[in-house]
């Protein structure tokens, strides 16, 4: 082995002795909450349009009207979605 090789190796192993898990732990507590809020826009963004999507279907199912209730529920789920987002985002 090279002595180039063997600072590159005993210098990571310095690098890894530094670790702590208080500290990373920390880190990702303080992305978990920062992330908080974008999360939650986004599940509100999906989850609005598999539920009022899904509304519609059951309206087509039950009416017979076709796609239309599919249609304006997908549309209404992505409106609220999105509106929810805008609102998420500027709140900043």
């Amino acid at each position: 082995m090279s002595a180039r090789l063997a600072r590159v190796i005993g210098g990571m192993a310095k690098k890894n002795r530094s670790f702590s898990y208080s500290r990373s732990a920390k880190s990702l507590q303080e992305n978990a909450s920062n992330a908080g809020a974008a999360a939650a826009a986004s599940y509100t963004l999906v989850g609005g349009i598999i539920v009022l999507g899904g509304l519609g279907y059951l309206l087509d199912r039950w009416q017979g009207t076709g796609p239309w209730g599919l249609l304006i529920g997908l549309a209404l789920g992505i409106i609220v979605g999105f509106y929810d987002l805008v609102k998420t985002t500027t709140r900043r």
